[in-house]
């Protein structure tokens, strides 16, 4: 678990990184084609970092469901929203 938070962690901070530099070309009035580019990729590496976080929820109801009482069709259910609502 700790390797998974440090690697959200690590994630995290290149998107901060790539938005810094975002920022810089901006200011810098580099073109919109480059501009676009770096957020392009920023948009990316957040989408990824919310996938990996959306698998972990999907993962802490599925063992959850082994440790409770709920039944495999409620916890099915319970996904189906989480991932209508994050993605």
């Amino acid at each position: 678990m700790l390797e998974t938070k440090q690697a959200m962690l690590n994630r995290l901070a290149r998107v901060e990184g790539q938005i810094r530099g975002i920022q810089k070309l901006i200011s810098q009035d580099e073109e919109c084609e480059k501009v676009i580019q770096q957020l392009s990729a920023a948009r990316k590496a957040l989408d990824k970092a919310s996938h990996e976080m959306l698998a972990c929820l999907i993962e802490e109801n599925v063992l959850a469901t082994e440790d409770e009482n709920t039944s495999t069709h409620e916890t099915m259910d319970h996904i189906r929203t989480l991932l209508s609502k994050y993605s």
